[in-house]
């Protein structure tokens, strides 16, 4: 039962719909006049026992009449199955059929028979009662309003998309005069005066088709003069009676002027004001308040030069006015060469009056004038807050020793892993031995060409040095230290055995021959093209070898244990100025001349590019921690990396005049050193810590000095002592030199 009745209310909201007012349907047969004095209340809240919440949705299925016959024929069968009785599906059948369903669109018929046909209010909607209430109060409600019977007018259900609505454009004619009512939220058909009248209003027209705006016109007043007037009214008194509101308005201004409060208006001076405007002025003047203000600088007062009469020694002589005329305008020390005449009577115009007049005003408008509040700042604070140097030590101070024997520029020098022994190379064609403590010189060999580089094995057990000459690399045993050692040292190279079919190498391993065996050489890499440095690796079995060539074979690899060498690069990225393996991870580090690169021996890629914005790099160190890098260049700066920070520089240090030759790090002791051209060695503190979060202390320390200038080459190497905070420099002055 509660099925029929919702549908039955259903119906007659949907046959409510479509007139302005619900009219009464005629009486065709008793049972649906029954059902339609039924459903208005069952409609009224009064009587039904239904809920809001079940009204609602009974008003939902009202509204969507819309679609088809077929889904309230549907809900009336579940609702007699529920009830099991044939009467009440007699009574839902009868009702869906008498149940018309709405419109989509509801045409609104000009000639309605209602009371409200002759009502000629424009705002107001017939069927929606809320009155002049905004609209968008019912946004979030499922209704628009209510009707005159005091039930919800609800939204109708739209469920149409874009394609529905271009298919409707295309296929239904009447289309482009449908509009939605906004009041009911139905779709409307706008009849032929309607859309008559909405054209007129949109050329600016009168709504009325038959109203004339050109008609003529009607004058109410006449000119003629009639018996009776318009209008009669007697004269007001205030019109002959003097105000005595105006009359106090009048004294409050006599008592003002008396009293100096209004002061009565003054002809004005019709002659213009003028001021120097360049003029030192008084607190009280125009400018005076301008505290700003600069005034412009006068010009210098005429000396015995500007005369006409001048003495004999300000006049210039030939030459003098000669070069006073070859000279730049900005370089001369007078714009005018002195002249003498008889009397002021034969002084000519001076030629370059007006231009200079001009100048001067140019510069007094152009030139920009302010006085500069100075900043009152303690230029202490302006200092970075460094530790004290003396907070810092140990570091080298002063110099010890020097190291006396080479006759040409000492180039290169390496220091034994144990710290004993000092190995250096000049271009006199030498390599020298030297123990460390005394100065002494233990050992020289000749190799018989410029040594370019020396690199001591760093692994103690091994005792050999490479020497890079010309266009070879010679491994010395230099037979210093322990016995031991010199002798496993040869046993290891004697059990290298070649192989039966030798591979195509870049480079050729000769073994030396008795003679030169007795002078110390053991192994010869000979590579072809010169050689410019040679380092080892942390292990001591493998070196790298950099070459002055072009192409990819600038870098090599040699392994001492196989004999066996290889390029890893195959491009070029400019020409390579040093190499040097990283202390702890598989990488090795190639700086050129713009960039260094990091590269992955293991995974054979680039990890990382950096670039010290140099114009030229010199040299290079790898802190023993391996995540921090300095570089020298020939344009005096040295540049520290932070391989975890960034691919710029962390800090950039123009400490040096001329250009760096070599900079290295302390294999123990946070200090790092470089070697320049002026002659000195610049030591600093640079304290790494495990902290990421704190950034390295960078703090120079200690100049040394000791070098001579020699062919305008000063320190050409430096290094440090592996276990001590002393440093040795090599000069172009043939000494080597230890600073403590």
């Amino acid at each position: 039962m509660v099925g029929a009745r919702g549908t039955g209310c259903a119906g007659a909201a949907a046959g409510a719909r479509p007139g302005k007012r619900p009219q009464e349907p005629e009486p065709a047969s008793e049972e649906p006049s029954l059902l339609w004095a039924r459903a208005p209340s069952l409609g009224d809240g009064s009587d039904s026992g239904l809920s809001d919440s079940e009204e609602s949705v009974f008003s939902g299925l009202e509204d969507s009449g819309s679609d088809s016959s077929e889904d309230s024929t549907e809900g009336q069968d579940g609702a007699s199955g529920d009830e099991g009785h044939g009467r009440t599906e007699k009574t839902a059948g009868q009702q869906a059929v008498s149940t018309p369903s709405s419109p989509p669109r509801t045409e609104v018929a000009a000639g309605a028979q209602d009371e409200y046909a002759e009502d000629s209010s424009d705002e107001e909607d017939v069927r929606n009662t809320v009155g002049n209430v905004p609209l968008q109060w019912y946004d979030d409600f499922p209704h628009v309003g209510y009707d005159l019977d005091g039930r919800r007018i609800y939204k109708p259900v739209r469920t149409r998309d874009e394609l529905d609505q271009f298919l409707d454009k295309m296929d239904d004619p009447d289309y482009w005069r449908t509009v939605q009512d906004r009041m009911t939220g139905h779709d409307m058909r706008l009849t032929d005066e309607q859309v008559a009248l909405v054209r007129r209003l949109q050329r600016g027209q009168f709504g009325d088709a038959s109203f004339d705006p050109y008609e003529p016109a009607v004058d109410f007043f006449s000119g003629d003069l009639m018996i009776h007037p318009v209008t009669n009214r007697p004269v007001d008194k205030r019109s002959f009676i003097p105000s005595l509101v105006e009359k106090e308005k009048v004294s409050r201004m006599v008592h003002a002027i008396k009293m100096g409060w209004i002061q009565p208006r003054r002809p004005r001076d019709p002659t213009p004001s003028f001021y120097d405007l360049w003029a030192q002025e008084d607190p009280n003047a125009v400018l005076g308040r301008h505290k700003m203000h600069v005034p412009a600088p006068k010009l210098a007062l005429p000396g015995h030069a500007e005369s006409y009469n001048p003495p004999p020694e300000y006049l210039p002589s030939e030459e003098e006015s000669l070069a006073w005329e070859q000279q730049e305008p900005s370089e001369r020390k007078l714009n005018f060469l002195p002249r003498k005449f008889p009397s002021l009577r034969a002084v000519p115009a001076y030629g370059r009056f007006i231009h200079e007049r001009f100048e001067r005003c140019l510069d007094l408008y152009l030139c920009p004038r302010q006085r500069k509040m100075r900043v009152n700042v303690d230029p202490e604070d302006l200092i970075p807050k460094l530790p004290r140097p003396r907070d810092l030590q140990p570091f080298p101070t002063c110099q010890a020793l020097v190291y006396r024997g080479h006759s040409d520029l000492v180039r290169c020098l390496s220091v034994s892993p144990g710290g004993q022994w000092l190995a250096s190379g000049s271009d006199d064609g030498s390599v020298r031995l030297w123990e460390v403590a005394t100065a002494r010189c233990m050992r020289t060999v000749p190799v018989g060409g410029v040594v370019k580089s020396v690199s001591w094995n760093p692994n103690p057990t091994i005792c050999l040095v490479a020497v890079a000459v010309e266009d070879a690399v010679l491994l010395l045993n230099p037979a210093l230290g322990d016995r031991l050692v010199v002798g496993s040292t040869d046993q290891l190279l004697g059990t290298f055995t070649p192989p039966e079919e030798p591979a195509l190498q870049p480079a050729h391993w000769l073994e030396a021959s008795e003679e030169e065996r007795q002078g110390g050489l053991r192994l010869r890499i000979c590579h072809g093209k010169p050689v410019t440095q040679v380092t080892w690796h942390g292990r001591g079995d493998y070196m790298a070898v950099v070459l002055a060539t072009q192409g990819h074979t600038q870098v090599l690899i040699h392994q001492l244990s196989r004999r066996r060498s290889q390029s890893p690069f195959r491009r070029s990225h400019g020409q390579v100025q040093r190499v040097a393996f990283h202390p702890v991870r598989p990488f090795l580090l190639v700086a050129s001349q713009r960039s260094v690169r990091l590269y992955h021996l293991l995974r054979q890629e680039l990890t990382k590019k950096l670039m010290p914005n140099c114009k030229w790099v010199s040299s290079m160190a790898v802190h023993p921690a391996g995540d921090n890098l300095i570089c020298g260049s020939y344009d005096s700066k040295l540049v520290w990396f932070d391989l975890d920070l960034s691919t710029k520089p962390y800090r950039v240090l123009r400490h040096h005049k001329k250009a760096l030759r070599a900079v290295a790090f302390h294999p123990q002791y946070p200090l790092f050193a470089s070697g320049s051209d002026d002659g000195s060695v610049i030591v600093c503190h640079g304290m790494v810590y495990n902290d990421l979060l704190q950034n390295p202390l960078l703090v120079p320390v200690k100049v040394l000095r000791g070098h001579t200038l020699t062919r305008d080459l000063g320190v050409l190497d430096v290094a440090f002592h592996p276990t001590q905070p002393w440093v040795f420099s090599s000069g172009a002055d043939g000494t080597v030199r230890l600073f403590s």
